[in-house]
């Protein structure tokens, strides 16, 4: 008996070492992940920070499976946060522990000025600075610059602008990505209310699944709506999940719900 107590410690102490994430507090608990940060052009002369890291072990044949995630806006994706933390930040980087404890490397690079990716803007996207910064960035994953990644099994989420940003991928990316989670989110160039759906999207539109809060004032729930009936109607394999009491943040829910989804396409 003594000898299986001690073997199921050993396998327990093995287990939290092997992870890249901890959880500390009782009252008000704190989950932080370690990383490491680059940055990458976004214009000459111009650079952006980009927080990332591979999950504990052997990658498998090909690489890890990465994950992008894309701020909200003012508020970079950090991978330490307690319950406190605004707009449901916690769970975001309990998003980061879920992934990267089930196998997927996690990317997340900075908006320009921490503000909010242009993605919406009324401009020409190819124009745009965040343009050139994320095929930097991609370009970056091929060249190995974050680790043994595999560039053919990239996904991506985000919450707000991110959210917009994650469709954006869809819409001015093609075939950079395998499947796509938009937290509090819709479509690429809507904002807010202003919300106008394609009548037709990208043939090769990734999988996309939506987690909303149904008392969202900031990016409305029918927004959202209107994208995945949009995907639906055009046999585009999507999903969604509403917390009918949450309002604009991540939730409880969105850790499991971004890896199942992500899951079924790796």
């Amino acid at each position: 008996m003594g000898v299986l107590a001690m073997t199921i410690a050993l396998s327990a102490a093995g287990s939290l070492e092997a992870s890249r994430c901890r959880t500390t507090g009782w009252i008000i608990k704190t989950t932080s992940c370690t990383y490491h940060e680059t940055r990458i052009q976004a214009r000459p002369g111009i650079y952006r920070d980009v927080r990332y890291q591979v999950p504990e072990g052997s990658p498998p044949p090909g690489g890890w499976p990465v994950v992008v995630i894309y701020q909200g806006s003012f508020f970079p994706v950090e991978f330490s946060r307690n319950q406190l933390a605004p707009f449901g930040g916690y769970y975001e980087v309990k998003v980061i522990e879920k992934l990267l404890n089930n196998g997927f490397a996690v990317i997340a690079p900075d908006a320009g000025i921490d503000l909010f990716w242009e993605t919406n803007l009324p401009v020409i996207y190819e124009l745009t600075a965040d343009y050139l910064f994320l095929n930097n960035l991609f370009d970056a994953i091929r060249d190995g610059r974050f680790g043994p990644i595999n560039d053919n099994k990239k996904f991506a989420t985000g919450i707000s602008s991110g959210g917009y940003n994650t469709s954006r991928m869809a819409v001015s990316y093609p075939g950079e990505f395998k499947a796509l989670v938009v937290q509090s989110g819709s479509y690429a160039t809507c904002s807010g209310p202003l919300c106008i759906v394609p009548s037709s999207l990208p043939n090769d539109h990734p999988p996309t699944y939506f987690l909303h809060g149904f008392l969202d004032l900031v990016v409305p729930w029918w927004s959202m709506d209107l994208y995945y009936d949009r995907l639906r109607s055009e046999g585009i394999p999507t999903g969604r999940y509403t917390d009918y009491g949450a309002e604009h943040e991540w939730f409880s829910a969105s850790p499991g719900k971004v890896y199942s989804w992500f899951n079924q396409y790796r």
